[in-house]
Order: structure tokens, then C-alpha cells, then sequence
């Protein structure tokens, strides 16, 4: 960081990160964010909270910031249920089912019995996302959500049609991924 001076005022700065997300379908880090506005990330996270709270579309994910688009008319979400033991190779290949016939994973979710609800957006939408998205747990050491329910949760998926979704969940099934 540089010093004061060069610190990009308050509005200025939350339209250049709006504008940033927007021109972009890639994550941008927190400490991107701040590096390239002159403040500390701590800033951009409030700065995230404001424009949230402005109704912009913007999700916190593992790999950093995206502005949500709404989805296109042809395309359709749906929730399946999913099993699998804790073993990231496991994880990986369930996602890359998902990923391989064209469906964005937009998150994970499960069913805790104490909390309720509890979900994680994740946003892969590529071998690439995947690979990154497993990598970093792994660099972390983080258990997946699902560890919390015993190997039971489940992904709400983005594709371009009922078809799709279908495909995926026979693709998921003949791999022992699905909960049916």
C-alpha cells in the first residue's frame, strides 16, 4: 500500500470495484481489490457489505468476488442430492460431472440438524474452477461442508436445460454419486 494520498476516496472507489466486477466473469480477490484501490482489504470488505446492501449482486466466493448476472431465460436451476465420503478425489470427480456437461455448480448446501440450512456458494463452471476450488482446500486443509452430515449434501446447478440437468443426474447416479 501506498501511502494516504494516493487512497482512492469512498464512492470513487466502490464504482471502480462495480465496475471491475462487472467487466469480468472471473473472481477478484479481496487483496486484488485492495491493491489496486490503495487500501487495506479490511476497506474492501466493508466496502462489499455496502454495495450489497445497495442491492448489487455481488458474492463472496473461495476464489474472491463475482457479480452475479441473472441468469439467461434458457437457462434453468435445480437442486440434487448428493453423497460421497470426505475424499477430495471423490469431490473433484462428482464436480467434474457437473462441470463436464456444461452446468455451473452454483453452490453446496446441507441440512444441518442443529443450524438448519447451511450453504457455500461455489460458482465452477470449468475443469479449471475445479481444479483451483480443490486445490485451495487442500492448501488449507478445510473440510468440505458435507463432512458435517456424513457425506450427505446438495448443489444447486445452473444448465441450459431440463435435459441437461437429467444427463448429470444419471452421469451422477451410474457413479454412485447421487442420493435417490
Amino acid at each position: 500500500m501506498g501511502n494516504q494520498s494516493d487512497k482512492i476516496p469512498g464512492q470513487q472507489r466502490r464504482s471502480l470495484i462495480l465496475e471491475w466486477l462487472q467487466d469480468t466473469s472471473n473472481p477478484i480477490t479481496g487483496n486484488d481489490l485492495a491493491e489496486r484501490t490503495n487500501v487495506s482489504r479490511q476497506v474492501i470488505v466493508q466496502d462489499i457489505s455496502l454495495l450489497k446492501a445497495k442491492e448489487h449482486p455481488i458474492l463472496a466466493t473461495s476464489q474472491g468476488y463475482v457479480m452475479l448476472s441473472e441468469p439467461q431465460q434458457h437457462r434453468v436451476r435445480r437442486q440434487i442430492a448428493c453423497f460421497h465420503s470426505s475424499d477430495l478425489h471423490r469431490t473433484e470427480n462428482e464436480l467434474y460431472i457437473m462441470v463436464d456437461h456444461g452446468a455451473r455448480v452454483i453452490d453446496v448446501s446441507i441440512e444441518h440438524p442443529f443450524y438448519g440450512d447451511i450453504s457455500a456458494p461455489l460458482m465452477l463452471s470449468s475443469r479449471r474452477d475445479v481444479k483451483k476450488f480443490t486445490e485451495s482446500l487442500q492448501e488449507t486443509n478445510a473440510p468440505l461442508l458435507s463432512e458435517l452430515t456424513d457425506g450427505t449434501h446438495m448443489h444447486t446447478l445452473e444448465a441450459g436445460s431440463d435435459a441437461v440437468i437429467e444427463e448429470i443426474k444419471q452421469a451422477l447416479y451410474e457413479d454412485g454419486f447421487l442420493l435417490t
